[in-house]
């Protein structure tokens, strides 16, 4: 059976940790070359030997491009109001880029997970706003890995089938 995946060619940013890298390596077993996009270089570089020496595809490109949804982008949540506003951008950005792709039938879907386990939380400024969102990792994020495996739903679909949206939450998060 074809999995409509093997033998393309799939650009991935924000590949150097979290979503961007477990869907790398999921691509990469699936038979995709992957171009792989971030800031840190070294890390990609580190990526890419590691998925070329298991004997796949990959390349290593600097880049500072992140094009992911989350549940954010659907629900607004108190103190949450600017990174909300900026994934409802994401989704609104998304869905313009595929009324004007669909020309040269390329599929585009936007992908909003809730609590996934990635370096989010350490990236946060805000001291209690930081440790606010890692307590709620700790107790909900589940592995980077189920966002890969939606992206292989949505790639493996057939070419006349183009899922726009896909909206998930680990079963135990309420927001």
């Amino acid at each position: 059976m074809n999995n409509n995946i093997e033998g393309k060619v799939v650009v991935i940013t924000g590949a150097s940790s979290g979503l961007g890298e477990a869907t790398a390596r999921l691509l990469s077993v699936q038979g995709a070359t992957v171009v792989l996009g971030a800031r840190r270089i070294e890390r990609l570089q580190k990526l890419a030997g590691e998925l070329t020496g298991s004997g796949g595809k990959a390349l290593a490109v600097e880049t500072d491009v992140i094009n992911v949804s989350s549940v954010a982008g659907h629900k607004v949540t108190p103190l949450g109001a600017v990174y909300c506003a900026t994934k409802h951008a994401v989704r609104a950005l998304s869905e313009g880029l595929r009324t004007e792709v669909k020309p040269y039938n390329i599929r585009t879907t936007v992908i909003s997970p809730g609590a996934v386990a990635t370096e989010l939380p350490s990236h946060i400024t805000d001291r209690d706003s930081a440790a606010g969102i890692q307590k709620f990792y700790e107790g909900f994020a589940i592995p980077a890995d189920s966002f890969a495996r939606a992206v292989v739903f949505a790639m493996s679909q057939p070419d006349d089938v183009d899922i726009n949206e896909i909206l998930f939450r680990p079963t135990r998060q309420e927001l």
